[in-house]
């Protein structure tokens, strides 16, 4: 992994009076680049071939330039080129997907957030020691061989939900399965599934105070999957079993919710736990991150995954949520993001957000 002091290094040559933020035109691109906008910094949107025509129909979220490359795996080839214009790279999951964690990792580009995360979070046997660790209820854990009622068989890393499926009997596992690929097997926990759109901030003082700085809840959503959330309409799961078809779970789109407000305590002590967690294992995660739960109707709230950074869940609430509404108007992640780092810039501090 790039080390910090490099990072500085190569911060302290830049105009900072001229910073951009780029990020791959993908997944939350739209959102980040109109935050960015709004506040007042530049964009450059980095696209494979050629630059996407819709961005055209957006405006003000179009960037002010596109960066061309040929596969995204080329992007460490116009590292230079970024950082000649003075850019900070917010990434979000296609982004890390795209290009790969050791690459990624390895970016000599100021990036927002701390990287070290990506280490806790891609691997799920990690991410359950960090999550464990913070007191945090998770699904039990399940060998393969002990399955006897529904669980949940996830592969490893950001894939959206392609893959996943769900298995009652060891034969039923063994089927679907891809022993190439890491997964982890939980136990199918059954409820409403919610997921809490957190930011972390080092830098601010007023709100919701931890040991240090302060944590915001800024939205809430829950995922469309396809096909497992209109699969029913055809019949039984004992109907559609006989006839071989099965529910998947690949993410399609979002939509917004909110929770009964008694669960706000909770919410925010698990998001607190999460992040006080981070500070004592790696430094910390700055910034958005969603935790991925299940509330069941004891009113339990069990995590089932985390995501450590900006999610694709908060592009509903481009111009603000019933939460980050008040917190600010018209606040969305990327505009949150891009705030954090002109309070850094304005405060000396980038290095307290940037790695």
């Amino acid at each position: 992994m790039i080390s910090k002091e490099r990072i500085m290094e190569i911060i302290g040559n830049y105009d900072l009076d001229n910073l951009s933020i780029a990020t791959v035109c993908s997944h939350s691109s739209l959102q980040i680049f109109d935050g960015a906008r709004k506040e007042g910094l530049k964009t450059i949107g980095i696209c494979v071939k050629k630059p996407p025509k819709f961005y055209d129909a957006f405006p003000k979220a179009k960037p002010d330039e596109f960066i061309v490359v040929d596969s995204y795996k080329d992007i460490p080839k116009i590292a230079d080129e970024l950082v000649s214009r003075n850019a900070v790279i917010v990434p979000h999951g296609s982004f890390v997907e795209y290009l790969g964690y050791e690459e990624f990792v390895d970016l000599p580009v100021p990036t927002f957030g701390n990287r070290s995360v990506l280490e806790w979070e891609s691997d799920r046997e990690q991410e359950r020691v960090w999550l464990e660790g913070a007191g945090i209820h998770m699904p039990r854990k399940v060998k393969a061989e002990d399955i006897n009622g529904p669980v949940m068989v996830k592969y490893h890393g950001a894939k959206g939900g392609k893959g996943f499926f769900i298995a009652k009997t060891f034969e039923e596992f063994k089927r679907h399965v891809n022993p190439d690929e890491k997964y982890t097997i939980q136990e199918f926990i059954t409820g409403t599934r919610y997921y809490f759109h957190f930011f972390y901030s080092p830098l601010r003082e007023e709100g919701y105070q931890l040991s240090e700085g302060i944590l915001e809840m800024l939205s809430m959503d829950r995922r469309v999957e396809s096909n497992a959330d209109e699969i029913f309409r055809l019949g039984s799961p004992r109907e559609l079993e006989a006839a071989g078809i099965h529910p998947t779970y690949v993410v399609t789109g979002n939509v917004p919710l909110v929770a009964r407000e008694s669960l706000l305590p909770l919410i925010f002590e698990l998001g607190e736990k999460v992040v006080e967690q981070s500070l004592k294992l790696f430094g910390g995660m700055i910034g958005p991150f969603c935790l991925e739960t299940v509330v069941t109707d004891d009113l339990e709230i069990k995590v089932f995954e985390i995501s450590a950074r900006i999610v694709a869940g908060t592009n509903i609430y481009l111009n603000g949520s019933p939460y980050s509404d008040l917190v600010d108007s018209n606040l969305s992640t990327g505009r949150r993001i891009a705030q954090e780092i002109k309070l850094a810039r304005s405060e000396n501090q980038l290095d307290k957000i940037l790695s």
